[in-house]
């Protein structure tokens, strides 16, 4: 008999809609369970996926349910929390969603729960470290969205300047997800091409690289300013994240991974490359980097330590 794919979406905001729509288009997963504090909200959801269903690609039971359901799940994603209101601080939202975070882990593991958390509450790194810290789960089974996202932005932009596809750019973006990411560019190419050789060859200097970095980096405030929100492109980016994991992949991809001494940094969840199957993360990469890109990446890790001093343990 064939193991059964479940994911249960915690979170029925834009997001995580977002994602549990991606993954009706996409296929590859058995069931889904939609949990929210909202119950009419769930069922209404529920309801709307599950009249397309005849035009998806595979079978798919979807449902509004309960932390019960994420006893037998192979992956619980939480996207809930509250959204950055103006005037608030970053440390302010944290612990807002720190306690979130804390309450539905709870919930999670009383259930019985024995899979994989992937995270994509904000600010992300620290939900991740909070989802860790209060499940006492093996810290390769809690992992949050991290730098996807931004490096999908990075490839996208690349590939428009260059005119080549998106998925021929291998470039990643490091760090925390915010503002303090980094592009280590040594080990970004155009195919088996370096990028460097690329912007030498095409007389572009540092400064094209630096715009390039400002568009990915302000590239949510921008549509945030535009439309209120960010949603589809993050949950495509957990879609792809969790076919990752259901179909064993093995694939590289930039998540928010608990170092333990790799690149000197230890005891925080951050973006680094990392390897993902249906065991959770098996191996991080640990890139060489230049002595400017190492610094960009203790930096990073430094606003983190300091906001988990903060904000993080007072509530946890």
């Amino acid at each position: 008999m064939v193991e059964k794919r479940k994911v249960v979406l915690v979170g029925t905001g834009f997001v995580g809609m977002s994602m549990a729509y991606s993954l009706l288009n996409q296929g590859g997963v058995d069931e889904l369970v939609l949990i929210d504090i909202d119950k009419n909200k769930t069922m209404g959801e529920a309801m709307d996926l599950n009249h397309g269903l005849p035009f998806a690609p595979s079978r798919m039971e979807i449902y509004a349910g309960d932390y019960k359901d994420c006893k037998d799940a192979n992956l619980v994603v939480i996207t809930a929390g509250v959204s950055q209101k103006p005037g608030q601080t970053r440390l302010e939202l944290a612990q807002i969603n720190a306690k979130i975070m804390k309450d539905i882990t709870k919930q999670v593991v009383d259930s019985g729960f024995d899979g994989i958390f992937l995270i994509a509450s904000n600010p992300v790194d620290l939900m991740t470290y909070v989802v860790q810290k209060v499940s006492g789960f093996p810290a390769n089974r809690v992992i949050g969205s991290g730098t996807v996202l931004d490096t999908a932005r990075l490839r996208y932009i690349i590939s428009d300047y260059l005119s080549v596809s998106p998925k021929n750019i291998h470039a990643y973006i490091m760090g925390e997800h915010g503002d303090s990411s980094f592009v280590p560019w040594t080990h970004c190419y155009v195919g088996s091409k370096s990028l460097l050789q690329i912007m030498k060859e095409r007389g572009e200097t540092q400064e094209k690289l630096d715009e390039i970095h400002q568009q990915v980096r302000d590239a949510a405030y921008q549509i945030i300013q535009y439309k209120k929100a960010t949603y589809y492109a993050i949950g495509i980016s957990l879609t792809r994240i969790i076919k990752a994991i259901i179909n064993n992949e093995n694939a590289i991809l930039t998540v928010s991974t608990y170092l333990q001494g790799q690149y000197g940094i230890d005891g925080i969840y951050i973006g680094v490359p990392a390897v993902i199957n249906n065991t959770g993360i098996t191996d991080i990469l640990t890139l060489p980097l230049t002595k400017e890109e190492q610094e960009k990446l203790e930096a990073s890790a430094n606003i983190l330590k300091e906001m988990i001093q903060t904000s993080i343990h007072p509530v946890i």
